[in-house]
């Protein structure tokens, strides 16, 4: 007997570039041995320009999406992306406390870097109001941080602490507050039961950054599903990353900035 294959559900908008979104995070799962499934939330268009237009799914729709999955097939991590509006978030909250979901990463996006917005208005109220008590982990940027506590964007591992400790008190389990836009080496700060764990990671030189943030969430959940411990799975889908930043430049997508390479442990 083989053990069972990991599985993860992605719950996100659609990237038709395939930098981020439900395609970033299913390229992701199957680098890390999981069967990847996916619940559409938006459709954007959008390339490694940026976005340039997106078209939110009706919240019944999500909602039916995410019950046909999980009245089936149980995965054994659900990662969230985008939501777009308020009432699609109220609507994926809906579904995952009715069905029950086990590590649930919740990657909050919020603010594109370059392009139009991915969110409307009153998102964040919904998000901070519905999620944050079902997920096992989220995972904002520092401009995702400072939007949903309100407060200024952190510039250093204190100031990124003091923000997840605000979404605990929010009804987070833990936080990891993802630092790769800081000055000089990234650090990610986690912060849980009152206590914080910094992470410290390595510059990697190349432009191909798109879909980065959402690419360690999806690698985090991937190792929970496999059952590894919090730290252990961050620390894990950090070491991915940079390979994946380091290869990022061999696939030769564009002149914009691409995404980082998926699958370099496995195209040789």
């Amino acid at each position: 007997m083989t053990a069972p294959t990991p599985k993860l559900l992605s719950i996100a908008g659609s990237d038709p570039s395939g930098g981020a979104g439900v395609q970033a995070d299913l390229k992701t799962f199957s680098a890390f041995g999981c069967y990847g499934m996916a619940a559409v939330t938006a459709l954007t268009a959008q390339n490694t320009q940026g976005v340039t237009a997106s078209y939110p799914v009706a919240p019944e729709i999500v909602a039916a999406q995410i019950e046909a999955v999980l009245a089936d097939i149980r995965p054994d991590a659900i990662k969230i992306g985008m939501l777009a509006t308020p009432d699609i978030a109220l609507a994926v909250a809906t579904a995952l406390a009715r069905h029950g979901g086990r590590n649930v990463v919740l990657d909050p996006v919020l603010v594109p870097t370059q392009g139009v917005s991915l969110a409307s208005a009153g998102l964040e109220a919904a998000l901070i109001s519905s999620l944050p008590p079902l997920a096992r982990l989220v995972t904002p940027n520092l401009h995702e941080a400072s939007v949903l506590t309100q407060t200024p964007l952190a510039t250093s591992a204190e100031e990124m602490a003091a923000q997840g400790r605000l979404l605990c008190a929010a009804g987070a389990h833990a936080v990891l507050v993802k630092g790769g836009d800081l000055e000089g080496e990234p650090v990610d700060v986690l912060f849980e039961r009152g206590e914080m764990r910094i992470f410290r990671g390595r510059r990697v030189p190349t432009r191909n950054t798109h879909g980065a943030g959402c690419a360690l969430s999806s690698a985090i959940a991937c190792e929970l599903a496999k059952g590894a411990p919090l730290i252990d799975a961050i620390a894990a889908a950090k070491v991915w990353l940079e390979g994946a930043l380091e290869a990022a430049d061999r696939l030769q997508l564009s002149e914009g900035r691409g995404p980082p390479h998926h699958f370099y442990a496995l195209w040789r």
